[in-house]
């Protein structure tokens, strides 16, 4: 099988890998043996399911934005290369958490080569008690680690608020209590809303999304109220995600190609940012 490859300077590489890792300390020399181990020890990659309560990732991802065409197409051209995972279609819901002056998304409109957000994820509909993701996801270079702990909602409420300082998950919870320190005062900002279904490569590495009815809401932000909430996209139109941990198949790249996929920027979250200040500033 050909692959293209999607890595154009390994010295970009190394250094998406210090900035997404250590983002607190980007002046500190990469190549002393200390650093090599814990860094290998952290960008360890575990499979995902829904069930791990805690998940380290570490993938290329590549997003396009596709017309209601576009998605009978790709389903069509798909069987043979890739399946349907166990769960079908999934409505998924991110609480995404921000400064009350939105400086998280802001900064990462701006497009900086490093960049950093922090959700809460659940799958349908929450309850009190029953397990929420919290992900710490980075960016540098096109190269995205994600860190995820299991826990529920009413531990993380505690922890934004500065009551805990314990999550789980050893390191991870360093990290992403090092982020909500940095940034002080974190709250929920928009609730990013999708129905979701997953494909994967048998024998492989490469994974996919379909994201339907992308959806949000800046009020009343919650997981456990509704899975209600106004389209990102016209009708119809839904979001292709391609997750690889190296190559990039070219059998894929030609499907994308003959389809006119192609690659898109869009950021759900800062999507919902830029309508929301849209419909502020019309009144």
């Amino acid at each position: 099988m050909k692959y293209i490859s999607t890595v154009s300077n390994s010295g970009k590489r190394e250094e998406a890998k210090t900035l997404a890792l250590y983002p607190n300390s980007r002046f500190r020399t990469a190549g002393s043996s200390a650093l090599k181990t814990e860094e290998k020890a952290q960008t360890e990659t575990t499979v995902h399911r829904v069930s791990d309560p805690i998940v380290v990732m570490k993938r290329y991802e590549m997003k396009y934005i596709l017309s209601p065409e576009q998605v009978q197409y790709l389903k069509d051209r798909l069987r043979g290369h890739m399946e349907v995972d166990e769960y079908g279609l999934t409505t998924i819901a991110s609480l995404y958490y921000d400064t009350p002056d939105y400086r998280v998304v802001r900064a990462s409109l701006e497009k900086p080569e490093f960049k950093e957000k922090i959700r809460l994820r659940s799958y349908g509909s929450a309850s009190a008690f029953s397990p929420v993701y919290l992900e710490l996801k980075r960016k540098a270079y096109g190269i995205v680690y994600k860190r995820r702990v299991q826990s529920t909602i009413p531990k993380v409420a505690r922890f934004f608020a500065g009551e805990g300082e314990s999550l789980s998950g050893g390191q991870i919870n360093k990290e992403i209590t090092y982020f909500r320190n940095f940034y002080g005062e974190l709250v929920p900002a928009c609730l990013i809303i999708y129905d979701r279904v997953a494909y994967f490569e048998p024998g492989g590495d490469l994974r996919m999304t379909i994201d339907y009815n992308p959806r949000y809401r800046m009020e009343d932000l919650n997981l456990t109220t509704s899975m209600d909430g106004t389209s990102l996209l016209p009708e119809g139109y839904a979001i292709l995600e391609v997750k690889v941990q190296d190559a990039f198949p070219l059998w894929l790249s030609e499907i994308l190609t003959t389809g006119k996929i192609y690659k898109s920027s869009l950021s759900k979250y800062g999507e919902a940012y830029k309508q929301h200040i849209l419909k502020v500033k019309k009144g």
